[in-house]
């Protein structure tokens, strides 16, 4: 499955696994919300609690997750606050939904408060 996520810069996909929370967040979308920033983590609340089966604290540099805690999507890009390294390490354990190949240099321009919009992606459509 393949996802592209909007904003007023640019747009960039990711393609998600097939594991259960990402089947239900793809199921909900579209999903409209506004950017937060922790470090190079971009997350936003997607109005719904998912499953957080297999969370875990294991994320890599352009992970998509879900954040049970905050019912958010979060894309790791980079080190966030609670990181020792240039590795990404999340605020809670996240379940790991996909991943993407956008630049942190452009994932760094994305805003707080900046609309960003999830689709199912034109080519994934059948």
């Amino acid at each position: 499955m393949r996802v592209r996520f909007e904003t007023k810069i640019f747009s960039f996909t990711a393609h998600l696994n097939n594991s259960f929370c990402a089947k239900e967040i793809v199921a909900n979308l579209p999903i409209e919300s506004f950017a937060s920033r922790w470090g190079d983590e971009i997350y936003f609340d997607i109005g719904f609690k998912a499953s957080a089966e297999g969370a875990s604290m294991d994320v890599e540099v352009g992970d998509i997750a879900y954040w049970s805690q905050g019912k958010s999507l979060c894309v790791f890009f980079g080190p966030t606050p609670a990181s020792d390294t240039e590795k990404p390490v999340p605020a809670s354990p996240v379940v790991v939904i996909g991943k993407t190949s956008a630049s942190p240099a452009d994932l760094r321009k994305i805003q707080l408060g900046e609309k960003i919009t999830v689709v199912l992606d034109e080519e994934t459509k059948v």
